[in-house]
C-alpha cells in the first residue's frame, strides 16, 4: 500500500511481496552474496591534539597505490579501506587489522577520534595530499589544490565513514524475472539502485538522528565564519539538540553546488547532471584560473573539477579502471553498488563504527531496496532536504516535527513507524544467518527514539560536561584510549608481514609509474578533462 494512500505503518504490497520472494528457500541464500565495504577517514594528530603536518608515513606505503591505506584531502587525513566482503563482520575485522597496523607505525602520533577536526594550524600550513610525480598522482594533487581554493582547507579536514553496499546480481535477476521486466540486466539493476537511493534520501534523516555524533566542534574550525552556534566553553561551540554538525551547512555544504542535482529518477538523469557540471564554467572559479606562477592550481574552472567533487549523502558507484572517470564507468557498465556517505565517525568506537550499527544499516538498506519507491519531484526533493537539515541541527529537540508528503509528523512517531517496517527486512536477514543480530540492532535503535539521551550526539554532549566542556580535550582523550586499545593487540607475525609487503609493493608500484610514464602533464590534464561522455552533456 503506497504511503500517499495510507499514512499508517502497513507494509506496501510490493515490499511484502518482494520480502516473501527473497525469504523463500529458493532465494534466501542470495542475501549472503551481496557485498559490504567500509572506508574510514581519520586525521593524524600529535600527542597534544594538534594536526600532524608531516608527510604520509613511508612505513604505511604509497598513498597513491596502496589498496587499503591512503589519504583523502590532506596529507594528514588517512583513509582506511576494506575489501568488499559478503559479511560486514569480516570487513570490520579487516578494518581492525588496518588500524592495528597503522597505530604500530605512527610512533608519536595518534588517530583523531572525531568527525569534526582537531586543532588545525593556519590554512597555509594544512598540507594538501601528495601522491608523487606520476600524471595520475599529480591529477589527484591538483584536484585537491582546487578544493582548497574553492572551499577552504579546514572543511576538507572533516572526517566521515563511507558504507559501501550491494545486493547480489543474481538477486536482482530474480526480482527482474518476478516483475516480468523487459529491461536488460544492467539497466534493471542500475534503475533498482536508483530507486534504493530515492528511498534512502526520503529516510536518511533517521540515520542522522540515530548515529549523528558531531553536535559540537572546536571554535578554531570556523575561522571567523558567521554562525548560529552557541558557546559551550572557550574552545567549543555547539547546538543543544544537534545530531551532526558535520552534515549541516557548517560542514559538507557548498553554495556553488546548490541546485546542481535536480531531482532524478533514473541513472541517465543523474549522469547528465554530473556531466554538465564538470563542463559548465563557473565565474568565481574562472576568476581564479587554472594556473598560478606556472603551476596548476585546479583542474579546470567548471562548477565541478571532477564528478567526485559533488557532495552527496549517497552515490551510485561502479569500480573504475585506472584513469577512467566515474561517469564513464557508470555509462559503460551500470551501477554496481551504492556508497552511503553521511555517517559520522562514532567517537565511542575505536573503528568509528560498530558491528551493531552495521547490521542496522544492512536492514535499513535492504528495506530501501525492496520497498516501493515513488518517483520524486521538486516538491518532494525540497521536503527530504529540509527534513535532513532539520534533523542534523535539531534532531533531539522534544516534539520536533518533520514533513511527510506535505503533512507534519513527529520525528519520533515517524521513526518508530520506519523501524516497524525495517523489522521485516531484519527478520529475513536473521533467518538467513540463524541468529537475531539484526533484530537486536533494531531494538537498540528503538530505545534511542524513545530515549534521546542514548543517541551518540547526546552522549557526546554529556561527555563534554565531564571534560571541562572542551571538544578538543574530549577528542584527545578518546584518541588516546583508542590508540591504547589497538596497541594492546599487536598483529601477529603473519599479519604484520602481509601489511609490510603491501606497503613495499605499493611504493614500488608508484616508482614504476613515475619512471615509465610518457607525455607531459598539461596534455594529460586536457585529455582527462575531455573524457566525460559528451552525449550526456547535450
Amino acid at each position: 500500500m503506497r504511503r500517499d494512500i495510507d499514512k499508517g505503518i502497513q507494509l506496501s504490497n510490493s515490499y511484502t511481496h518482494r520480502l516473501a520472494l527473497v525469504a523463500s528457500d529458493a532465494h534466501r541464500s542470495l542475501l549472503n552474496q551481496g557485498r559490504r565495504g567500509i572506508e574510514r577517514e581519520t586525521l593524524r594528530i600529535d600527542r597534544q591534539g594538534n594536526l600532524a603536518t608531516g608527510p604520509h608515513p613511508r612505513a604505511l606505503g604509497s598513498a597513491l597505490t596502496h589498496p587499503q591505506i591512503t589519504t583523502d584531502y590532506s596529507e594528514s587525513l588517512l583513509e582506511f579501506i576494506t575489501p568488499a566482503e559478503h559479511d560486514v563482520a569480516t570487513a570490520l575485522d579487516e578494518l581492525d587489522r588496518i588500524h592495528r597496523y597503522a597505530n604500530s607505525k605512527l610512533e608519536h602520533e595518534l588517530l583523531w577520534s572525531q568527525s569534526m577536526p582537531c586543532v588545525l594550524p593556519d590554512e597555509a600550513d594544512i598540507p594538501i595530499a601528495w601522491y608523487g610525480t606520476s600524471h595520475i598522482g599529480m591529477i589527484k594533487h591538483v584536484y585537491r589544490r582546487g578544493l582548497a581554493l574553492r572551499y577552504g582547507k579546514a572543511m576538507q579536514c572533516i572526517a566521515g565513514l563511507h558504507y559501501n553496499y550491494s545486493l547480489s546480481e543474481d538477486l536482482w535477476r530474480v526480482l527482474k524475472k518476478d516483475e516480468n521486466s523487459s529491461a536488460d540486466d544492467k539497466t534493471y539493476q542500475s534503475e533498482s539502485y536508483i530507486a534504493l537511493i530515492r528511498n534512502f534520501q526520503r529516510y536518511s534523516w533517521l540515520l542522522m538522528y540515530l548515529f549523528g555524533a558531531s553536535p559540537a566542534l572546536s571554535t578554531h574550525f570556523l575561522r571567523g565564519r558567521q554562525h548560529e552556534l552557541q558557546t559551550l566553553s572557550d574552545d567549543t561551540l555547539y547546538l543543544p539538540y544537534a545530531t551532526s554538525l558535520r552534515m549541516s551547512d557548517l560542514g559538507y555544504q557548498n553554495n556553488a553546488q546548490a541546485g546542481l542535482m535536480q531531482p532524478y529518477n533514473d541513472l541517465e538523469s543523474y549522469m547528465r547532471s554530473l556531466s554538465r557540471a564538470v563542463r559548465q564554467p563557473y565565474p568565481a572559479y574562472e576568476a581564479i584560473g587554472t594556473r598560478r606562477d606556472g603551476e596548476w592550481i585546479q583542474l579546470n574552472t567548471n562548477l565541478l573539477q571532477i564528478e567526485n567533487e559533488y557532495y552527496a549523502t549517497i552515490r551510485p558507484k561502479r569500480v573504475i579502471n585506472s584513469g577512467e572517470r566515474p561517469v564513464e564507468a557508470l555509462c559503460a557498465r551500470g551501477v554496481q553498488y551504492i556508497e552511503v556517505r553521511c555517517m559520522d565517525i562514532d567517537p565511542f568506537e575505536p573503528l568509528g563504527i560498530s558491528l551493531q550499527t552495521s547490521r542496522f544499516l544492512d536492514a535499513f538498506l535492504l528495506f530501501c531496496a525492496l520497498d516501493a519507491s515513488p518517483l520524486t519531484d521538486a516538491a518532494a526533493n525540497r521536503e527530504k532536504t529540509e527534513n535532513f537539515a532539520r534533523t542534523v541541527k535539531e534532531g533531539r529537540r522534544p516534539g520536533l516535527s518533520l514533513q511527510r508528503d506535505g503533512t507534519p509528523i513527529a520525528l519520533q512517531t515517524w521513526g518508530l513507524e520506519l523501524l516497524e517496517q525495517i523489522q521485516a527486512a531484519a527478520a529475513v536477514l536473521d533467518a538467513q544467518r540463524g541468529d537475531d543480530q539484526h533484530a537486536v540492532a533494531l531494538a537498540v535503535q528503538k530505545e534511542k527514539l524513545l530515549h534521546p539521551e542514548l543517541t551518540p550526539s547526546a552522549r557526546v554532549l554529556a561527555e563534554l560536561q565531564d571534560t571541562n566542556k572542551s571538544f578538543e580535550q574530549f577528542g584527545l582523550r578518546q584518541s588516546i584510549a583508542h590508540a591504547e586499545y589497538f596497541r594492546a593487540r599487536p598483529l601477529n607475525e603473519q599479519e604484520n608481514a602481509y601489511f609490510n609487503a603491501l606497503a613495499l609493493s605499493s611504493i614500488a608500484e608508484q616508482q614504476a609509474m613515475e619512471s615509465t610514464q610518457t607525455g607531459d602533464f598539461d596534455s594529460f590534464v586536457i585529455a582527462y578533462n575531455e573524457r566525460t561522455p559528451r552525449q550526456l552533456c547535450d
